[in-house]
This record gives structure tokens, sequence and C-alpha cells, in this order.
């Protein structure tokens, strides 16, 4: 069994006598630290390792004892060490006080060796007690971080094999949701201290928003593949079923909502983005015509991440359109298709967001056999 270390008591006291009174009682059972000042006992008591618990004299030249016991309290690494008063002053206003400045204990002079070895020994039990307690709660809070973490871990797994599942029904979207998770987490942060968005977009919202992405085209999956995958231009009757994607996606999403034991925050997001990403600044979008600050925070950024992405990335019936066209269009679109303060925040960082998709470009295109 590994040997147990012994427990350290700090003895401060102006007396040499005292010290040596003090000392001779306790060592046989502790290991015993001297200071016969109140700086000697800072710097003591401030390397490690620190001592278990501290006896303080009061009357002391220099320093006293209330003064060192503040400076004590003020230092992080010395502030929870137990302190007791021994004192000479026997007035009740004295021993008051010391217990009211924060002391655990307060002995008066001449001390009785079997009360200080008793109240020495109960402190240092207490200060055991805190301590194990103190561990535990760290044990308990790294485990809660480690679950917190692994849970975490196993949404965001899974809302990406969600996405990627309605991605195999279209498979030329590449890294489409890759990239757009990132346009919008870039696109929220770079928002968050214009004065009309700054009370939304808190670090918390921005996580559920970045989170929530993947999942805006999950409707695709109630998609007919020949709409889906048609090589080239919809009918207009087609047109309107395609449409309906964002009214799948966000009654999917609402129906999981409703089977969840527990509201899952990110979800509320989730199905604003499925529903109204294809809604327009002028209220020419679909599928509930909105305007305006109508469109939710969380659409009308996914609507502009989701565009600038369709716009440079190769289909199968249309080439990947340069940058700087891109910019144009986008520009175009302000105040029609896009909230425009928004889009004077995209295009001031606009090639931040080329380099994301630099970043994450699709593979090449294969030929179907």
């Amino acid at each position: 069994m590994p040997e147990i270390p012994l427990q350290t008591i700090l003895i401060v006291d102006d007396s040499p006598e005292n010290l040596t009174v003090l000392s001779e009682l306790l060592l046989p059972t502790y290991r015993v630290l001297a200071a016969a000042s109140g700086p000697k006992a800072l710097r003591i008591a401030s390397t490690e390792p620190h001592p278990d618990l501290i006896l303080l004299d009061v009357m002391m030249p220099e320093m006293d004892g209330y003064q060192v016991f503040e400076q004590l309290r003020a230092a992080p690494a010395t502030r929870d060490i137990p302190v007791i008063f021994v004192t000479a002053m026997d007035k009740m206003e004295a021993e008051l006080h010391g217990l009211d400045v924060g002391a655990v204990d307060y002995i008066t002079k001449p001390i009785v060796p079997p009360i200080v070895l008793a109240r020495v020994h109960t402190q240092l039990e207490l200060k055991q007690a805190r301590d194990w307690l103190r561990n535990q709660n760290d044990y308990l809070e790294a485990e809660v971080a480690k679950r917190m973490a692994e849970n975490e871990s196993i949404q965001e797994v899974s809302i990406r094999a969600l996405a990627h599942l309605a991605e195999t029904r279209d498979p030329e979207t590449g890294n489409h949701i890759l990239r757009t998770q990132r346009y919008v987490q870039q696109l929220a942060l770079s928002l968050r201290t214009h004065p009309r968005f700054a009370s939304t977009l808190t670090d918390h919202y921005i996580h559920l928003l970045a989170r929530s992405a993947p999942l805006h085209d999950i409707g695709k999956v109630g998609i007919p593949d020949a709409i889906l995958q048609k090589p080239g231009p919809l009918t207009p009757e087609e047109w309107e079923i395609m449409k309906t994607h964002s009214q799948l996606g966000s009654e999917a999403i609402e129906l999981a909502e409703r089977d969840a034991e527990k509201a899952v925050e990110f979800l509320s997001l989730a199905k604003e983005i499925a529903r109204w990403h294809h809604e327009k600044w002028d209220g020419t979008g679909y599928p509930d015509s909105l305007s305006n600050d109508a469109i939710p925070l969380s659409a009308r950024i996914m609507a502009l991440a989701d565009v600038f992405d369709a716009l440079i990335s190769r289909r199968v019936y249309k080439n990947p359109m340069p940058y700087a066209e891109v910019k144009i269009l986008i520009a175009t679109g302000r105040g029609r298709h896009f909230d425009p303060d928004m889009t004077d925040v995209f295009l001031a960082h606009f090639q931040v967001f080329c380099d994301i998709a630099d970043q994450h470009r699709d593979p090449p295109l294969t030929k179907m056999p």
C-alpha cells in the first residue's frame, strides 16, 4: 500500500517560544512548518504543496493576523486553506470577529494541548471531506461534459446521416450540405455585430443554426426520382411538385419534434430553414410568400448560402458560374431575393465564402453508364 503523506500545518507566531510549543505538540502526528512573521507565512502558504491548515497568531508586528488572513483569502492558491486564529485575547468580541472574517476556529492562549489537538484534528477531517466533495464534483462535471460531447457528436452524425439520405436522391449535390453549413455559420458570425441581428445571433443561436443547416433540403426525399433527377429544366407542373419539398421537410421535422420525449432545441430552427429558405425578401418566394422580416432570420441566412452554392456548382444541365458573375447576381438580388443588410455583409465578406467553396469542392462528376 502506498504511504499516506502527513498532513501539513503552518504555525504563524512572532514568539519563538510559542512556535516551539505548538511544533512539539503537533510534530508526532503532522508535518509542521513555522513562520515568525506575516510576510514569511504568506510566502510559505503560497508555495506548493500548500499547507492543509494554518494556526495564525493575531497579535504580530509588521502585519497582524487579520491582515495575513485577508491576503490569504485574496489569493486563489491559498483562499481555501482553513485558518484557526490563536491569540491571547480572550474577549468574546475578538473571537466573534475572527469567526466573522472567515476563520474556521479560534483558540486562546495559553493553549490547552488536548483542545488544540482535538480542534486541529476536526478541521483537518473537515478539509478532507471538502476536498473529497470538490474532487467528486470535478469528476462529475467532467463526466457530464464528456457525455454531453458524446451526445452532441451522436446528434451531429445523425443530422448528417439524414442530410446525406436526401443527398443520395440528388447525387449531383456533392459537398453541398457541408459547404452550406460553413456558409451559414460564417454569415451568422459576420452579421452578429449588425444592430438588426445582434440580439438574436448569440453564440448559442449560431451553434444551433449551423447544426440545423444540413437539414434544409431533407424534404427532397419525398420528391419523385423522375423530377428530382431530371437532367434538364422542369415543366411548370414538375416545378410545382419540386417546390413541395420545403413543406415536406418542415412537416417531417415537426413529426420528429412530436415524437421526442423532450423538446430538441435545434429542431425549431431546422423546421424554419426547411420550410422557408426559398422565400424571397420581396414576397415572391415559396411556399408561403412571406416577405421582409416575416421570413425567419435563420431562413434568410440559409437562402443566401443556398443560392450562392447553387450558382457556383456544376449541374448536369449547367456549368458552374465564375465567382465574379455570382457576386453580381447576388448584388442584383439585394432587396428582391435577399435581405438588403444581409446581402451587404455577404458581399463585404465575399472572398471568405469563395474560400470555403474552394476548400470543399465537389469531386468530378462521373457519367452514368
